[in-house]
């Protein structure tokens, strides 16, 4: 298998997980303390966090996912056909 292959993996799987983690924080009645919850929320917050400092919240609605989520696609994208240049 690939670098690049596993690279795409990695950030299809990380790409899925902040999708979960959003639709679940729509859900008023998930435990976030709950260890499956908690992981999913510590391995997500990597990526968001940055991306809610610089955009806060507007009227109660966070817009930072819907940009960070562009932004991890755009580097998955670089990154991806970086290593294919390389042909690794």
């Amino acid at each position: 298998m690939q670098i690049s292959q596993i690279v795409f993996d990695f950030f299809q799987i990380y790409f899925w997980v902040i999708i979960v983690r959003i639709f679940l924080t729509w859900i008023p009645s998930v435990d976030w303390s709950a260890p499956f919850f908690r992981a999913l929320a510590i391995v997500s917050d990597v990526v968001l966090e940055p991306f809610r400092r610089i955009i806060p919240p507007m009227g109660g609605l966070d817009f930072s996912p819907i940009i960070a989520l562009m932004a991890f696609q755009f580097v998955q994208y670089a990154l991806v056909k970086l290593l294919l240049m390389l042909g690794l």
